[in-house]
């Protein structure tokens, strides 16, 4: 795994590129709206285009497919509130599992002694009990969580600030994300910005040419790195 030493810091998402959270989040809301009394009956694909793009989508689409429950509770924060707990729930159950290729490039990090960062829109709760289950995680020396930033992905400010934090003038960095949203914030910035998801992604034709892809950590090799790719 030579290709990781052309760069001095690593930025990651945390939710679908580190640990499978993704899948986790959608049974939340589906939780959510089951002790409500409504069906949520989107498949996995369908809540990826509502959740990946814009901070409000999801909100909104939610509402527009229960008029009801927006008058039953129209603040959000209420409703976001009961999604965390049936997300915890699941966490503390240990629903979260790696995704692919984490543990290897972590480690490799590690042993290269190269900057790492996470810079997610996850609440430190939530990261500390994902993190009591996967010891690799903790390899991580940085953390950019939810209480640190004003402005959620796509704005930059959260990845403005792993750089500004973590990096020198002189350091090469890149940044991996799985979703439009995440893309948009990193791109923002002067990190080299990787997409990582799965090929069967709703928003993956859109982005495929313009952006550096890869199917899975597992999928990088000293053949195909990043900055190779970028370059030519």
């Amino acid at each position: 795994m030579q290709w990781i030493s052309h760069y001095q810091l690593f930025l990651f998402d945390f939710d679908g590129l580190l640990v499978n959270t993704e899948h986790l989040h959608y049974q939340a809301y589906q939780t959510m709206c089951t002790q409500r009394g409504y069906h949520l009956d989107w498949d996995f694909h369908r809540y990826s285009q509502a959740a990946h793009h814009n901070a409000t989508d999801l909100r909104d689409q939610i509402y527009q497919a229960f008029p009801a429950l927006q008058a039953e509770e129209p603040q959000w924060s209420i409703l976001y509130e009961e999604k965390k707990q049936a997300f915890v729930s699941l966490i503390k159950k240990g629903a979260a599992q790696l995704m692919p290729g984490v543990a290897i490039l972590l480690s490799a990090l590690q042993d290269a002694a190269i900057k790492s960062c996470v810079v997610t829109h996850s609440p430190t709760l939530l990261i500390h009990l994902i993190r009591q289950q996967h010891a690799i995680l903790n390899t991580i020396p940085h953390w950019i969580t939810r209480e640190d930033y004003s402005h959620p992905k796509p704005h930059p400010e959260c990845y403005e600030l792993a750089i500004q934090r973590f990096a020198s003038s002189t350091d090469q960095v890149i940044g991996f994300e799985d979703s439009p949203r995440g893309l948009k914030a990193l791109s923002a910035t002067r990190a080299t910005p990787v997409l990582i998801c799965p090929p069967d992604s709703s928003y993956l034709d859109k982005l495929l040419d313009s952006v550096i892809y890869y199917h899975s950590f597992t999928a990088i090799t000293d053949q195909n790195a990043p900055y190779l790719t970028s370059s030519g």
